[in-house]
């Protein structure tokens, strides 16, 4: 069932453009703001522990605008995750002094970004994936075009889309789904050069474009 765009979403139509090109210091000003309600669902099984992991959110820009880069993850059998479009990132390791460290190895990992390269901005609040992962998103920026060096075990492929076409409300779309044995609501973005952003990637993107609509 479609339901529509989620109740918090902001009309933005006049902020699109502002979005596109705000700099990085107005990004961290409003990563500071804490966003009361993220595009999120709970957490698959309320008895067992969650799973540490964290993605990295890279802004590039390309054309004079941002975009945020993205990856497909790689086809495997019996992987949940098999094939969709994701952040960069995995999960936390004891050696990692934090979950930023945690985002920075597995990008560097996965697609081959130097730490050094990375400017991190800010953080999302916690979201939380089906296989049972509490995921923190590290809002960064990096340099672009760069050349990506991808784990090709783990990465299918790499792209962009401009934060100008995310940010329009008519490229995406709310469905209600049963998620372990939940009604929740799904978020489905259009294809976009073929790739199809969806569930958690979407709502960590929804939540970035909502944190970011909001002044300090």
């Amino acid at each position: 069932m479609i339901i529509g765009i989620l109740p918090s979403t902001k009309t933005r139509g006049d902020h699109v453009s502002e979005l596109a090109t705000l700099s990085q210091n107005k990004i961290i000003d409003r990563l500071k703001k804490s966003l009361d309600a993220t595009y999120d669902v709970p957490p698959s099984n309320d008895d067992k522990p969650m799973r540490q992991a964290a993605v990295l959110v890279p802004f590039v820009e390309v054309d004079g605008e941002w975009s945020l880069l993205f990856i497909q993850r790689s086809e495997h059998e019996n992987d949940c995750h098999s094939g969709q479009v994701a952040f960069a990132g995995g999960r936390y390791e004891e050696s990692d002094e934090d979950m930023f460290a945690t985002a920075l190895r597995e990008t560097h990992e996965e697609i081959g970004v130097l730490p050094e390269d990375v400017t991190v901005l800010g953080q999302l609040n916690h979201h939380y994936s089906i296989s049972n992962y509490q995921i923190t998103p590290v809002v960064a920026t990096m340099p672009w075009p760069y050349d990506l060096t991808l784990e090709e075990a783990e990465v299918a492929a790499t792209f962009t889309i401009p934060l100008r076409w995310l940010t329009d409300t008519t490229n995406y779309r709310v469905e209600e789904r049963i998620l372990n044995g939940k009604s929740l609501p799904v978020v489905y973005f259009e294809p976009y050069d073929g790739y199809v952003l969806w569930g958690a990637t979407a709502r960590m993107t929804l939540s970035l474009i909502d944190l970011m609509s909001t002044n300090p």
